[in-house]
């Protein structure tokens, strides 16, 4: 038997209706069975109600702490951060900011659990921070007054003392010895137990070996607590792949798939010696193909034959679920192995959801209705019983229901229900079926991933968790089919979530590429090289040449002449009224014509970024939908805002209009970095708002150009309308002093565009249009609040992605100490995994700097900062292109750094928690102000940097790279700009001019329609 997982791929990313059909059939029950289901279920929810024990578990804290209330999210984001941050004045700063706004009032003494009143009082627990004489006047002054003496130590203490109570909620035990001595208790002896080992996703190789010894050393702990009961009777262990392998990622599948092999193989021979069982658990959709690769070469090990005690988690959000419990259970029979299959809602919704249209994708991997999921879960729990000869079926649920359907479909005992530690015992108090409790071991500082997962997942108003202790909710509402109300919604996916395509409401979504999809990625990569010779195609006297291997020629051009160019400004000048005068709907139109076809010609558009620009994959794939957004963005506006004159309301007898239109021959000077999105941006928000286009594209990348203002051409736009005039800075020049040129929008060095200015100014003759987007020392300042993991994903993306050749990309990295040292080691081991070399495989990270020059400029900068922090060693293969090794240095202020080093350099500055002014100032003094990245937990600091620095794009809590068109619109001020933003609602309004026409309508001989206007 074949690993055939043909139908688990066809249906990954499927339309929702087709998908749910089969489901909705694989979980329909006769009515009498439903009946007795519907029976079951109430009954289970009248004993859970009856069975609560007040603190038992986290239902109370979440009644009454719901994700929809400010004291909810104040919680989620105390528990999130606080237990982290090292120093006090951050401490206090996140305290003050999130639990002086909230309403404490109104939740005292509406629960007996301890987590609800010590969260109500402010997690006071000593009595002795709030009493109640200090109360009088109300709880919210109190806590007012509390917090404007927050300093003091026993605030802080008291408040991290209450975070440990609401962390006991959730995790068994700060050590595994511990979870397994409260798993010992009388209590804990009614369970069966999966012990999950907390943390983060291993960033560097050191975290997944710290990880993997913490796996290791829990197994021998678990298998001698187990005493031989085996891996289904006895308690077990789950693993998580992204805590064994820093770059557990689709396409670092060559080498992260072959290490977790062999680190899988050596935990599954443990778990076998010390007769425990062993889960591997889902993570995000797009990792399940390298997961079962794992997963099915691990199992197929003779070593582990006669052993059943490996098992998987299955997501029943995902589309591909029920397909998913067929392979599992070919694969059982293939190994002769009978496979733990634990069922499981999933937990990463929101994010996959956020994922797939970031993305662009054509579809969500998930349901996009909580009734689909549950449906598919019971579609899965039905198949899971009928391959109990190959599956010992395991079903994770806290709903009633849902525990109902299992309780009457299965006619045998041959599985186990399981739940979450802290959730769902009230409605497993009297189950007469084995109940296996996931239970998290790990220290409360590395609760927070898990926490916020679980909060988000059963803190909502529409979760089971949540409703069951709400005596307002009737039990008819909490048991319902979700088979029902399904039927009754057509079957159909969520309204309310559009498709990726269809996210913005004016305009199509550029589409994407699933690069974790198989079979995409597959043709995509044999539809690249099918373009391989395209570039021949350009004939001419210079050479363009492969900046990640300078033997590869990648074609030729002709550069323009000065002949040629006045030659081509004279067409566009007699060319561009006509142009205008076709109206903004028809220059929309050819733009939308444009964007299909950029999309439509993406493979060879990917060689020539990969070939000529040196663009990764990834990048690549970005930048053409860049490109596309470009063209429908502005075509929207154009559509929009150079429609018919718009009459102006004035007096009677004249008529007056106002409209836009071109101010005629737009020079468009573009950089190598983004040689299609900023090339085609500059030229499509000309030829929008009516001029005609002379486009100069950079010197080392005119191939992408022409193929674009081919494009452009084919679209609609006339000869007459637009030129490509390649070459190096002289084209440039020649297009800034000539007359003919209306206006100018250029991208590129902040000195060239000081020059243009120059130059501009000594012009005679009109004054025209200056439109300059230009570089940045763009900053990042992280707090002590901020998490280590997300700042070193975004500090790796920003400094280094594209070989740190954004003009947005981040050049100084500014650490609070109290935490630098941490993130400075986790940041090094994290780059070490990035890999470089070829941009056209899709496992490279960075690619090469452009050209010899470009990295003759970078080693000449980098020669006057000292040692690096760390450097990156270039792998072989790299020698013959212009790759430069990135690489990060430490500053001793944030105002060493002078100027912007355009490559994978990161200059890194360290300050005190109370000299942030001090370098905001250092920042400000620069005089750039493009990008800026912003990590903190606390509100007002956020605020307080945002406000300060004015900065063009300021970003929270996330990178500071990849700004989308219309979204979040592009653009600097002082030394990074002169605005309007590239993809900003105004932004076709400095490329326009004004026109007002005003027509005294009484001129042939009185005012006939105020003379009308009395006829009544």
């Amino acid at each position: 038997m074949l690993d055939d997982r043909t139908r688990i791929r066809q249906v990954y990313r499927a339309a929702e209706p087709d998908t749910l059909a089969p489901l909705l059939e694989a979980a329909s029950l006769p009515q009498d069975v439903a009946s007795r289901v519907d029976a079951r279920a109430r009954a289970l929810v009248h004993a859970a109600r009856a069975a609560h024990k007040p603190g038992a578990d986290v239902t109370d804290f979440l009644a009454e702490y719901g994700l929809g209330t400010a004291e909810g999210v104040a919680l989620l984001c105390l528990a999130e951060a606080l237990l982290r941050i090292p120093d006090a004045a951050t401490a206090d700063a996140l305290i003050e900011d999130r639990i002086a706004a909230a309403d404490w009032q109104k939740h005292l003494g509406h629960g007996d659990s301890l987590a609800v009143n010590a969260s109500a009082w402010a997690f006071m627990l000593t009595g002795r921070v709030l009493t109640l004489d200090e109360a009088q006047g109300g709880i919210q002054a109190a806590i007012g007054r509390m917090v404007r003496r927050v300093g003091e130590p026993v605030i802080r203490t008291a408040l991290r003392r209450g975070m440990r109570v609401l962390a006991r909620q959730f995790v068994m035990g700060r050590t595994i010895d511990e979870a397994l001595a409260r798993a010992n208790t009388a209590d804990g002896r009614r369970w069966r137990y999966s012990f999950d080992m907390l943390g983060e996703a291993a960033k560097t190789a050191e975290d997944a070996e710290r990880y993997r010894i913490a796996y290791t050393d829990a197994i021998g702990a678990i298998g001698r607590a187990s005493a031989g009961r085996g891996p289904i009777d006895g308690p077990g262990m789950s693993v998580k792949f992204s805590a064994l392998d820093p770059r557990y990622e689709p396409l670092q599948a060559a080498r992260c798939v072959p290490a977790l092999i062999n680190i899988l193989t050596d935990l599954a021979l443990a778990a076998k010696a010390a007769n425990i069982g062993l889960t591997v658990d889902a993570e995000e959709a797009d990792r399940l193909e390298i997961s079962l690769d794992v997963f099915a070469a691990v199992l197929a090990n003779p070593a582990l034959a006669g052993w059943n005690g490996l098992g998987l988690a299955v997501q029943a959000y995902q589309k591909r679920a029920l397909p998913l419990i067929d392979w599992i259970a070919a694969l059982g029979c293939r190994t002769q192995h009978r496979i733990p299959t634990r069922l499981v809602k999933g937990a990463y919704w929101d994010s996959e959801i956020k994922l797939a249209q970031v993305q662009g994708h054509s579809d969500y991997p998930v349901f996009t209705r909580k009734a689909a999921t549950d449906v598919s879960w019971l579609a899965c729990a039905r198949r899971m019983l009928d391959h109990r000869d190959a599956i010992y079926p395991a079903f994770a649920t806290h709903n009633a229901h849902s525990l109902a359907f299992v309780l009457e479909c299965a006619d045998a005992a041959d599985f186990e229900m399981q739940r979450l530690h802290g959730m769902g015992e009230a409605l497993y108090h009297d189950a007469t079926c084995p109940v296996r409790v996931y239970a998290p071991v790990g220290t409360h500082e590395d609760l927070l991933a898990y926490l916020v997962r679980r909060l988000l997942e059963n803190g909502a108003n529409t979760s089971f968790v949540h409703r069951l202790v709400d005596p307002s909710v009737p039990e008819e509402a909490i048991v319902a089919d979700p088979v029902q109300r399904l039927n009754a919604l057509g079957g159909t996916r969520n309204p309310r979530i559009p498709l990726p395509r269809d996210l913005y409401p004016d305009r199509r979504n550029s589409a994407g590429v699933d690069l974790a999809d198989r079979a995409t990625a597959t043709a995509l990569l044999a539809a690249i090289q099918r373009h391989a010779g395209d570039a021949r195609d350009f004939e001419g006297a210079r050479q363009i040449r492969n900046p990640a291997d300078r033997r590869m020629l990648v074609g030729a051009i002709d550069d323009a002449k000065p002949a040629e160019i006045a030659a081509e400004l004279d067409v566009l000048t007699q060319g561009w009224r006509d142009w205008d005068a076709a109206g903004g709907a028809h220059r929309a139109d050819v733009l939308e014509r444009a964007a299909d076809l950029i999309e439509a010609s993406r493979d060879g558009l990917l060689f020539l970024l990969a070939r000529e620009g040196g663009k990764t994959l990834a990048d690549g794939i970005a930048e053409v939908r860049e490109a596309a957004d470009y063209c429908r963005w502005y075509a929207l506006h154009a559509r929009r805002d150079f429609a018919e004159p718009r009459e102006l309301a004035g007096p009677t007898g004249e008529r007056n209009t106002w409209a836009l239109g071109g101010r005629g021959v737009f020079a468009a000077i573009s950089p190598w970095n983004f040689p299609l999105a900023i090339f085609t941006g500059q030229v499509a928000a000309a030829l929008a708002a009516g001029n005609a286009v002379a486009a100069k594209p950079a010197e080392q990348t005119p191939l992408v150009a022409a193929r674009a203002v081919a494009l452009l051409m084919e679209a609609g736009v006339p000869r007459t309308a637009l030129a490509l005039l390649p070459g190096d800075g002289m084209v440039g020049q020649a297009l800034v002093n000539d007359p003919h040129i209306a206006g100018i929008a250029f991208t590129g060095g902040t000195e060239t565009a000081q020059a243009i200015a120059r130059s501009l100014a000594a012009r005679p003759g009109p004054i025209i249009p200056f439109i300059a987007e230009t570089g940045g020392i763009n900053a990042m300042i992280v707090d002590s609040s901020a998490l280590a993991e997300q700042v070193v994903t975004d500090v790796l993306a920003s400094a280094f992605g594209s070989a740190g050749q954004r003009c947005s990309a981040l050049r100084l990295l500014c650490l609070q100490d109290d935490v630098a040292d941490r993130m400075l080691h986790m940041l090094r081991g994290a780059a070490e995994t990035l890999a470089i070399g070829d941009p056209l495989d899709p496992a490279t990270d960075i690619g090469p700097v452009i050209d010899e020059d470009a990295r003759s400029s970078l080693q000449r900068a980098v020669a006057q900062l000292g040692a690096p922090l760390f450097m990156l060693p270039l792998p072989p293969g790299t020698e013959h292109g212009s790759f430069f090794a990135p690489r990060a240095f430490l500053l001793r202020h944030a105002g060493d750094l002078t100027s912007e080093i355009f490559g994978p350099v990161l200059c890194v500055v360290r300050y005190a928690a109370d000299r942030l002014d001090d370098v905001l100032d250092a920042i400000e003094a620069t005089g750039y102000g493009l990008t800026l990245a912003i990590h903190s937990r606390i509100e007002a600091t956020q605020q307080h940097i945002a406000e300060r620095l004015r900065i063009g794009n300021s970003y929270v809590n996330r990178n500071q790279v990849g700004a989308v068109v219309g979204v979040q619109p592009f653009g600097g001020r002082g030394l990074s700009g002169t605005g309007p933003k590239a993809g900003s609602p105004i932004t076709l309004l400095r490329f326009a001019e004004e026109r007002v026409v005003s027509v005294n309508t009484a001129a042939a001989g009185g005012n006939a329609a105020l003379l009308a206007s009395d006829l009544d």
